[in-house]
Protein backbone atom coordinates (compact mmCIF):
# COMPACT_ATOMS: atom_id res chain seq x y z
CA UNK A 1 0.00 0.00 0.00
CA UNK A 2 1.21 3.44 -0.96
CA UNK A 3 1.41 5.26 2.70
CA UNK A 4 2.05 1.86 4.77
CA UNK A 5 0.85 0.94 7.74
CA UNK A 6 -1.40 3.05 9.68
CA UNK A 7 0.92 2.51 12.96
CA UNK A 8 3.80 4.68 10.83
CA UNK A 9 1.18 7.47 10.87
CA UNK A 10 0.43 7.20 14.36
CA UNK A 11 3.89 6.91 15.90
CA UNK A 12 6.11 8.21 13.24
CA UNK A 13 9.21 9.24 16.40
CA UNK A 14 8.98 5.18 16.39
CA UNK A 15 9.92 4.75 12.31
CA UNK A 16 12.55 8.04 12.76
CA UNK A 17 13.73 7.03 8.97
CA UNK A 18 10.77 8.19 7.60
CA UNK A 19 9.58 11.69 7.09
CA UNK A 20 7.21 13.38 10.00
CA UNK A 21 3.57 12.11 9.13
CA UNK A 22 0.15 14.02 10.48
CA UNK A 23 -3.26 12.50 10.05
CA UNK A 24 -5.98 15.36 10.43
CA UNK A 25 -9.32 14.66 12.49
CA UNK A 26 -11.25 13.74 9.38
CA UNK A 27 -8.51 11.43 7.81
CA UNK A 28 -8.70 9.56 11.09
CA UNK A 29 -12.39 9.77 11.26
CA UNK A 30 -12.13 8.02 7.50
CA UNK A 31 -9.61 5.82 8.43
CA UNK A 32 -11.93 4.37 11.55
CA UNK A 33 -15.09 4.34 8.92
CA UNK A 34 -12.80 2.54 6.83
CA UNK A 35 -11.75 -0.21 9.17
CA UNK A 36 -15.39 -0.34 11.16
CA UNK A 37 -17.03 -1.57 7.03
CA UNK A 38 -14.13 -4.10 6.26
CA UNK A 39 -14.91 -5.65 10.09
CA UNK A 40 -18.70 -5.34 8.97
CA UNK A 41 -17.78 -6.92 5.94
CA UNK A 42 -15.84 -9.91 7.65
CA UNK A 43 -18.08 -10.48 10.49
CA UNK A 44 -21.46 -10.06 8.63
CA UNK A 45 -21.57 -10.30 5.09
CA UNK A 46 -19.08 -12.66 3.96
CA UNK A 47 -20.05 -16.22 4.68
CA UNK A 48 -18.05 -18.19 6.15
CA UNK A 49 -17.87 -15.11 9.04
CA UNK A 50 -14.01 -13.98 9.60
CA UNK A 51 -12.35 -13.11 12.59
CA UNK A 52 -9.34 -11.09 12.19
CA UNK A 53 -7.56 -11.47 16.07
CA UNK A 54 -5.37 -9.62 15.10
CA UNK A 55 -6.77 -6.18 14.69
CA UNK A 56 -3.91 -3.49 15.40
CA UNK A 57 -1.97 -0.29 13.28
CA UNK A 58 0.41 -2.48 12.07
CA UNK A 59 -2.35 -4.65 10.01
CA UNK A 60 -4.45 -1.66 8.58
CA UNK A 61 -2.72 -0.75 5.34
CA UNK A 62 -3.54 3.35 4.08
CA UNK A 63 -3.70 3.18 0.40
CA UNK A 64 -5.09 5.49 -2.52
CA UNK A 65 -6.69 8.34 -0.92
CA UNK A 66 -5.78 6.92 2.70
CA UNK A 67 -8.41 4.48 2.49
CA UNK A 68 -7.89 1.90 4.85
CA UNK A 69 -7.43 -1.96 4.56
CA UNK A 70 -7.14 -4.58 7.04
CA UNK A 71 -4.16 -6.91 6.31
CA UNK A 72 -2.78 -9.75 7.81
CA UNK A 73 -4.62 -12.57 8.15
CA UNK A 74 -1.94 -14.93 9.65
CA UNK A 75 -4.44 -15.49 12.82
CA UNK A 76 -7.89 -15.13 11.21
CA UNK A 77 -10.02 -17.49 12.52
CA UNK A 78 -13.30 -18.71 9.41
CA UNK A 79 -16.49 -19.53 11.85
CA UNK A 80 -18.72 -22.02 10.42
CA UNK A 81 -21.85 -19.98 12.43
CA UNK A 82 -22.79 -16.26 13.41
CA UNK A 83 -22.06 -17.12 17.32
CA UNK A 84 -18.58 -18.50 16.65
CA UNK A 85 -18.84 -21.81 18.21
CA UNK A 86 -17.49 -23.85 15.55
CA UNK A 87 -14.54 -23.38 13.81
CA UNK A 88 -13.33 -24.54 10.39
CA UNK A 89 -9.76 -25.74 10.76
CA UNK A 90 -8.05 -22.90 8.98
CA UNK A 91 -3.84 -22.52 8.51
CA UNK A 92 -3.82 -20.33 11.38
CA UNK A 93 -1.57 -20.29 15.09
CA UNK A 94 -2.37 -21.98 17.98
CA UNK A 95 -2.58 -20.33 21.66
CA UNK A 96 -2.91 -17.22 22.43
CA UNK A 97 -4.40 -14.90 19.53
CA UNK A 98 -4.01 -11.02 18.84
CA UNK A 99 -1.22 -8.81 20.39
CA UNK A 100 -0.46 -7.43 23.99
CA UNK A 101 -2.75 -4.56 24.63
CA UNK A 102 -5.07 -5.01 21.58
CA UNK A 103 -6.35 -8.79 22.29
CA UNK A 104 -9.82 -9.42 23.87
CA UNK A 105 -8.94 -10.52 27.16
CA UNK A 106 -11.12 -13.79 26.78
CA UNK A 107 -8.00 -14.92 24.01
CA UNK A 108 -5.74 -15.05 26.97
CA UNK A 109 -7.62 -16.53 28.92
CA UNK A 110 -8.15 -19.25 26.05
CA UNK A 111 -11.91 -18.31 25.59
CA UNK A 112 -13.70 -18.74 22.37
CA UNK A 113 -13.66 -16.72 19.73
CA UNK A 114 -15.71 -14.28 18.67
CA UNK A 115 -16.39 -11.44 16.55
CA UNK A 116 -16.23 -9.29 19.87
CA UNK A 117 -12.88 -9.79 19.89
CA UNK A 118 -12.33 -8.14 16.96
CA UNK A 119 -14.69 -5.29 18.03
CA UNK A 120 -12.51 -4.87 21.31
CA UNK A 121 -9.62 -4.57 19.29
CA UNK A 122 -10.96 -2.03 17.04
CA UNK A 123 -12.02 0.08 19.94
CA UNK A 124 -8.15 -0.04 21.34
CA UNK A 125 -6.92 0.86 17.84
CA UNK A 126 -9.86 4.04 18.23
CA UNK A 127 -8.12 5.33 21.38
CA UNK A 128 -5.11 4.98 19.82
CA UNK A 129 -6.05 6.74 17.16
CA UNK A 130 -7.47 9.77 18.74
CA UNK A 131 -4.75 9.76 21.87
CA UNK A 132 -1.48 9.12 20.27
CA UNK A 133 -0.62 6.55 23.24
CA UNK A 134 -0.02 2.70 22.21
CA UNK A 135 -1.93 0.20 24.79
CA UNK A 136 1.76 -0.94 25.66
CA UNK A 137 3.27 2.38 26.80
CA UNK A 138 4.96 2.27 29.62
CA UNK A 139 2.63 4.12 31.74
CA UNK A 140 0.45 1.23 31.50
CA UNK A 141 1.48 -1.06 34.15
CA UNK A 142 -0.14 -2.69 37.71
CA UNK A 143 -3.41 -3.06 36.12
CA UNK A 144 -3.65 0.34 34.03
CA UNK A 145 -4.76 0.22 30.77
CA UNK A 146 -4.95 2.53 27.55
CA UNK A 147 -8.98 1.74 28.04
CA UNK A 148 -8.91 2.66 31.93
CA UNK A 149 -6.82 5.66 31.53
CA UNK A 150 -9.30 6.99 28.65
CA UNK A 151 -12.15 5.94 31.28
CA UNK A 152 -10.78 7.78 34.29
CA UNK A 153 -10.74 10.67 31.98
CA UNK A 154 -14.65 11.03 30.28
CA UNK A 155 -16.43 12.88 30.11
CA UNK A 156 -14.85 15.98 31.77
CA UNK A 157 -10.96 15.48 30.96
CA UNK A 158 -11.53 13.65 27.71
CA UNK A 159 -9.35 16.77 25.43
CA UNK A 160 -6.52 15.97 28.31
CA UNK A 161 -5.83 12.71 26.35
CA UNK A 162 -6.70 13.64 22.76
CA UNK A 163 -3.60 14.01 20.67
CA UNK A 164 -2.64 17.69 20.44
CA UNK A 165 -1.52 16.68 16.67
CA UNK A 166 -4.93 15.13 16.08
CA UNK A 167 -7.01 18.47 17.71
CA UNK A 168 -4.56 21.46 17.92
CA UNK A 169 -6.74 23.92 19.05
CA UNK A 170 -7.65 23.59 22.24
CA UNK A 171 -10.62 25.83 24.07
CA UNK A 172 -9.62 27.60 27.17
CA UNK A 173 -12.98 27.02 28.96
CA UNK A 174 -12.41 29.93 31.55
CA UNK A 175 -12.31 32.23 28.18
CA UNK A 176 -15.35 30.97 26.72
CA UNK A 177 -18.56 33.26 26.77
CA UNK A 178 -22.03 32.92 26.69
CA UNK A 179 -24.43 34.99 25.12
Amino acid sequence: MIYGSLDKWLHSEVHSSHPVKILTLVQRLNIAADIAAALDYLHNYFQPSIVHCDLKPRNILLGENMVARVGDFSLAKILTDPIGKQLINSKSSVGILGTIGYAALEYGEGGQIFSHGDAFSFGIVLLEMFTGTTPTHDMFADGLTLLNYAKTVYPARLMDVVDPICYPLRLNQSKLMVS
